[in-house]
């Protein structure tokens, strides 16, 4: 399903890191990022994000710039407002989440509780 409203946002870093990471994975015309709100971690929730060659049937669809990213009815209610960027420094690179939502989290950042 087609979202028409903006559940979370890429910045311009994430967004080329998810391009490279698509074509990498040599994904279908169809394909996109799946980013989701997992049960798990030291503090209760953890996203998960994966490259998948189409969404399923109940996902709601954004576009960014051409990417597509997937997101299932339960990780929707738990990303509204988030921010995704992908940085870089001297302690390594990755996706980082800045959730307006999450009321605690983890001493090392990869988990959160709402």
């Amino acid at each position: 399903m087609e979202s028409t409203e903006t559940i979370l946002t890429l910045t311009a870093n994430a967004l080329e890191k998810v391009e490279s990471f698509i074509e990498e994975h040599g994904a279908a015309k169809d394909a996109g990022l799946r980013v989701a709100v997992l049960p798990g971690g030291c503090s209760g929730f953890q996203y998960g994000l994966n490259v998948e060659d189409e969404p399923d049937d109940d996902d709601e669809i954004l576009e960014f710039s051409g990417v597509r990213i997937f997101v299932d009815p339960f990780s929707v209610q738990y990303l509204e407002g988030v921010e995704i960027d992908y940085t870089t420094s001297m302690m390594g690179s990755g996706f980082t989440f800045r959730n307006p939502n999450a009321t605690g989290g983890c001493g090392c950042g990869s988990s959160f509780t709402a």
